[in-house]
């Protein structure tokens, strides 16, 4: 189990799962590495066919390690990632500019105040732009599921924005490959009786023409994992 003593000595490290997002990454990069409290920025190409590799070579921060792997999905990049953290806490970022490292500081800050171990940024309690529609539809369904299957009363359990210790995420033991990452990460810890904190961001959603890759068979992928976790004793 967690020690909460160790919240004192903060070292935050930030994964950054990339597919082809040669308009956006530079830009989310710079952002996170010029973050005083991130200490190490972990990012996983996950077999980029545009010029993101490209781009990526041409970086060089003392933060910054860049690993390139075949394409396996989101879900493969995390877990990839993950083997190479040393922070004692571990936050998961996009690379399309759709959450704001702006406010990394927020969420760590009841870390810092020893109140809680694990972080949510929540989408929803916070400013945002329109979202599109169906896209706010299956998040609030997937939120009811988790919310009535777990007894807990969460706004936005598939938000990338997760601040969780590193030892934790690990020991989740995470087997999903693709978007299907993000309820499993939640519903294990829920399962495993951890609370989680939500403290509201910002957030600018992107829609299909600009990049957005997320679908309604990600939805149906979600349902199943939520439902599959509830039944099993991982």
């Amino acid at each position: 189990m967690y020690d909460r003593r160790m919240k004192r000595a903060l070292k935050l490290s930030v994964l950054v799962p990339i597919y082809n997002e040669e308009q956006t990454l530079k830009e989310v990069l710079q952002k996170l590495l010029s973050v005083s409290e991130v200490t190490e920025v972990i990012v996983v190409d996950d077999g980029s066919t545009d010029s993101t590799p490209q781009i990526l070579a041409q970086l060089k921060h003392p933060k910054l390690k860049i690993f390139r792997k075949e394409n396996g999905g989101k879900g493969s990049a995390i877990r990839f990632g993950l083997e190479h953290v040393t922070g004692k806490f571990v936050l998961i970022q996009d690379a399309d500019l759709e959450y704001d490292p702006e406010d990394i500081p927020a969420l760590l800050e009841p870390i810092k105040r020893g109140r809680v171990d694990i972080v949510y940024g929540s989408r929803f309690l916070g400013p945002h732009l329109n979202l599109l529609f169906w896209h706010r539809v299956g998040n609030s369904a997937l939120n009811f599921l988790v919310n009535i299957l777990f007894n807990t009363t969460l706004s936005d359990m598939e938000t990338c924005y997760k601040v969780v210790p590193t030892e934790v995420l690990r020991d989740l033991n995470l087997a999903s490959n693709a978007f299907d990452i993000e309820p499993e990460i939640t519903c294990k810890l829920l399962k495993r009786g951890y609370k989680i904190f939500e403290v509201p961001i910002s957030y600018i959603g992107r829609d299909f023409s600009e990049g957005k890759k997320i679908t309604w068979r990600d939805g149906i992928s979600a349902v199943r994992t939520i439902i599959g976790l509830r039944l099993s004793n991982q």
